[in-house]
């Protein structure tokens, strides 16, 4: 039986999957960490939506927000 071939998820759809899962790990909603890293707070839905381009200094910022190395976001280490 042929499985199906994996999607390859883009960059921006890495990030959004990341952020979402520190987002949720760190028990904060969009709301909180919109507050935390100085953004409007739908700018963080978006993002997780893939909505958006994420620059990377918009990345650092919610990556420190949440505690985190940017690395995280972009799936290069364990949350």
């Amino acid at each position: 039986m042929k499985t199906a071939p994996r999607k390859v998820l883009s960059a921006r759809e890495r990030v959004a999957a990341h952020l979402r899962r520190a987002r949720e790990t760190s028990g904060l909603s969009q709301d909180e960490l919109a507050a935390k890293a100085g953004f409007h707070r739908t700018y963080i839905g978006t993002v997780e939506r893939c909505e958006t381009n994420i620059t990377i200094d918009n990345l650092q910022r919610l990556a420190d927000a949440l505690g985190k190395g940017a690395r995280v976001l972009c799936g290069g280490a364990r949350h």
